[in-house]
């Protein structure tokens, strides 16, 4: 039992590391946790978990009240949007996504994410953001989000990145 608090401390210190060297005033990128999950019977290794969001970490400062799964099919573009009211944390479950974040000083910053190397992207309400799924199957993206989708609410709008070099991306 010992062991496993000290285990559980030093990841939740690697996460606090990791937020602050993958941290841009604009936005945030948190590598998560993967663990090996083990067969009752005879213990071999039967697949992995990760970890999105746990509510003791403290890894997500605005608390979700949506989660949903969206797709982003082989060379196509979700975006780019601003959510006026909602804060949300992105994770690629399926495939690959390229995320494309324009700071607030007109800067982008493009974020290669993958289902095997789980990352959880914060976008913070008023900061521009796209996803890409430069990859040649479709793409699934974990959303948890800090304000429900509600129809007609009017909070995302929908922006252009013109001065964004897109078909150096696209395959």
């Amino acid at each position: 039992m010992l062991l496993s608090s000290i285990f559980y401390a030093k990841l939740l210190l690697l996460n606090i590391i990791e937020k602050k060297f993958m941290a841009d005033k604009d936005f945030l990128v948190i590598k998560l946790e993967k663990h090996p999950t083990k067969d009752i019977l005879d213990d071999h290794v039967n697949g992995e978990l990760t970890v999105i969001w746990r509510d003791w970490d403290k890894i997500i400062s605005h608390e979700p009240k949506m989660v949903y799964v969206s797709s982003v099919f082989p060379g196509q573009v979700k975006g780019p949007h601003i959510h006026t009211k909602r804060n949300s944390y992105f994770s690629c479950i399926y495939g690959s996504v390229t995320f494309i974040v324009k700071d607030k000083n007109g800067k982008y910053h493009e974020i290669e994410t993958n289902s095997d190397e789980p990352t959880l992207i914060h976008i913070p309400k008023n900061i521009a953001s796209a996803h890409l799924n430069s990859g040649n199957e479709i793409a699934h993206v974990l959303t948890l989000a800090d304000v429900s989708w509600k129809p007609n609410d009017n909070e995302m709008k929908n922006i252009t990145f013109d001065d964004y070099d897109w078909k150096r991306l696209k395959t």
